[in-house]
């Protein structure tokens, strides 16, 4: 026989090597049922759908608790887990590799959307949009076992935190107000008052956080903030022909490239689109759903497609509606708290965020 060249040698090892290599999975894991809303609801527990093969329901994890309706639904890809609360004051984590229940606890003033620093240390969970006494705020959680590590009392009905990207600065939407605080001492960094129009709903903001967008509570719109000096700089609403529409907004997303934000008209069952690239953003269309709910918004990775709270999720580019979430027995099923994840090997390699936060470079 005779012997390979060194180059036919590393020829087939490469050809080898590539055939053995497993390809990247990508899913969205849908809790279930929404706290939030009645439509859409299916058996307690989170429901995958195969986001590169049109969606198509893939299994059903089953996890009882959720049965008392989800608050929240933050991932952490180090520590390769989803972070829940429900609207039973209880919140948790679970394992997404190994598909088990790793803690639970239960707080005295409750659980709203709550966020994970970068490294998996640290949960910030809000005490909720329900609750008004005077520790309202935020509850500072090892992420590891669950245990509370501090109470930041900040404002009335706190309700929607987002960690940034970077992890360096934590986010909290109290009762017209957007608070931002340092992650490595937990300080409070600056507020922003006497934002959203009225009470206190979902917000998002661009990759390098300059600007804040955040939902109005008593018309279909935003306020635009600059993150970086605290300044309240543009109200922007949506129009349906002549007349500002009533409606509050419970949803904001930009696309990953910032190009694009949209924002959730619930009430309407509409999502409105707006061009980015423009300050204020100036509006360029809107999408129909087929459902109403809580109102939501969110982009895949790779900013090909949007989610809401409906069953229906749309190619982001052409606005037609790509694929309708279905369960196991074509039921259709929809919620506000899921999130994108990545698997190889049967190991968590991305996670997204259930905020459609901007994350252009």
């Amino acid at each position: 026989m005779r012997r390979l060249t060194s180059l036919t040698a590393a020829l087939l090892l490469s050809v080898c090597l590539g055939a053995a290599e497993s390809e990247t999975r990508r899913y969205l894991y849908l809790s279930t049922p929404d706290g939030a809303q009645k439509q859409g609801a299916s058996e307690p527990g989170i429901l995958i759908f195969d986001i590169d093969n049109g969606h198509k329901f893939v299994r059903r994890i089953e996890i009882p608790i959720f049965k008392e309706g989800l608050r929240g639904f933050a991932g952490n890809l180090k520590n390769h887990s989803v972070y829940y609360s429900s609207t039973n004051r209880r919140l948790g984590a679970f394992d997404l590799e190994t598909e088990k229940v790793v803690w639970e606890k239960t707080y005295e003033q409750g659980c709203d959307r709550s966020s994970i620093t970068m490294d998996g240390k640290k949960l910030y969970v809000p005490t909720g949009w329900w609750y008004s006494g005077e520790d309202s705020g935020l509850l500072v959680v090892n992420a590891e076992n669950g245990e509370l590590i501090k109470k930041i009392p900040v404002g009335p009905q706190a309700h929607n935190s987002i960690v940034s990207l970077d992890g360096e600065r934590l986010y909290l939407g109290t009762q017209t107000m957007l608070s931002v605080f340092d992650t490595a001492d937990d300080s409070l960094i600056r507020q922003f008052k006497d934002v959203g129009e009225r009470g206190v709903f979902p917000y998002t903001m661009d990759g390098k956080e300059r600007y804040g967008y955040i939902c109005l509570g008593n018309h279909v719109g935003f306020d635009v903030v600059n993150l970086q000096t605290g300044k309240a700089l543009h109200r922007v609403f949506a129009f349906w022909g002549d007349d500002k529409i009533p409606n509050r907004t419970h949803g904001a997303a930009l696309t990953p490239d910032e190009t694009e934000l949209w924002i959730s008209d619930q009430k309407g069952r509409r999502l409105f689109i707006f061009d980015a690239t423009k300050m204020p953003p100036e509006p360029k269309g809107h999408v129909e759903l087929s459902d109403g709910g809580h109102g939501w918004v969110a982009f895949s990775l790779d900013g090909r497609y949007a989610w809401s709270h409906t069953p229906d999720v749309f190619d982001a580019q052409t606005k037609k509606l790509a694929a309708t979430l279905r369960d196991g027995e074509g039921n259709p099923v929809s919620g506000s708290k899921y999130i994108e994840v990545h698997f190889r090997d049967g190991k968590v390699v991305a996670m997204g965020n259930e905020f459609g936060l901007g994350r252009r470079p």
